[in-house]
């Protein structure tokens, strides 16, 4: 017996050094990684100052029409992520896309991430670039920040445009992430091997290859960052406190949404009550997944232009 615990405890000590002599190395790597990749970032856009700190935009295109783009949690860089919708919308509009603290080119922030420091942050930026009157779209968790959004500034915003937003009281938003464990993971370098051995979710879609290799840097920058994980522990609060909630009745509200969720069956349905619950809401159901303006960039920016044309949105 006592020999077979011997023999046990070796073999766990053996287990033990290999771990520990790959963590170290992952460690190692990881660091090295992140400071060569800091110069291989390529700027774009412009900074604003807000709180003190650099918060990067896009600015693009030209138009009667100001639209702000807004986007998911954890977008690793929101410009380059909505490029094709940028794109085509630029052909007509004036189009800004914002890259809140601690996403794309933006300064991390030790400010809470609750929604109401998020929409300050935002509202700031644009005030900074004289930015009064848009319709705010956005992707994802925007949809959840949009709602406060309107509340606080409805002179101008004029109007606003989901893709597959979130909703207040949609399921499974109560959960508390193992942020510490994350963030362990980050430091360790565990993100960085699964992230190169899983690749990126862009598919075949419309970015080219130093658009992928822009994106997969900051991505290795930004996610699971203290500013990420910090806005990914109040997102149970952020839901929490956004519950009953809605846009104002007389704001316009387009959204797009994936038609049939697997997830959530009824994921269409509360887009479809939150619609009707302003005077003015129109629903576009599309086949197809959480990112829809990856797949579907020309038929978002068509639906919003045939929607646009059949009311008055105000001018930029």
């Amino acid at each position: 017996m006592r020999r077979s615990i011997k023999r046990t405890l070796v073999v766990l000590t053996a287990i033990g050094g290999v771990l520990a002599v790959g963590l170290t190395t992952t460690t190692i790597v990881n660091a090295v990684a992140t400071a060569t990749e800091r110069d291989r970032v390529e700027p774009y856009g412009q900074t604003v100052v807000v709180d003190g700190r650099e918060m990067n935009v896009l600015v693009a295109g030209e138009g009667a029409t100001d639209i702000v783009l807004l986007p998911g949690f954890g977008t690793a860089s929101p410009v380059l992520d909505f490029a094709p919708l940028v794109s085509d919308l630029a052909e007509d509009h004036r189009v800004i896309v914002v890259e809140p603290f601690g996403y794309g080119l933006s300064d991390g922030t030790d400010t809470e991430r609750t929604t109401e420091n998020i929409v300050g942050e935002i509202h700031e930026a644009l005030r900074v670039l004289q930015v009064d009157e848009y319709v705010l779209m956005g992707h994802s968790i925007a949809g959840i920040y949009a709602i406060e959004y309107a509340e606080r500034y409805p002179d101008e915003v004029t109007a606003f445009v989901g893709i597959d937003t979130s909703v207040p009281g949609q399921p499974n938003m109560d959960t508390e992430f193992p942020v510490g464990l994350l963030g362990a993971a980050k430091s360790l370098g565990l993100v960085r091997v699964i992230t190169s051995l899983t690749g990126d979710d862009l598919g075949g879609f419309d970015y080219d290859d130093d658009a992928r290799e822009q994106m997969a840097l900051l991505s290795n920058r930004n996610s699971l960052s203290p500013t990420y994980l910090d806005e990914m522990t109040h997102i149970r609060t952020n839901f929490a406190d956004a519950a009953g909630t809605g846009f104002p009745d007389r704001l316009p509200l387009l959204l797009f949404v994936v038609a049939d969720n697997a997830v959530t069956p009824n994921w269409l349905d509360l887009h479809e009550r939150q619609a009707a619950a302003v005077d003015d809401g129109t629903v576009i159901p599309i086949d197809g997944e959480h990112y829809l303006h990856h797949t579907h960039a020309p038929e978002i920016a068509d639906g919003f232009r045939e929607w646009e044309g059949a009311r008055t949105l105000g001018s930029g």
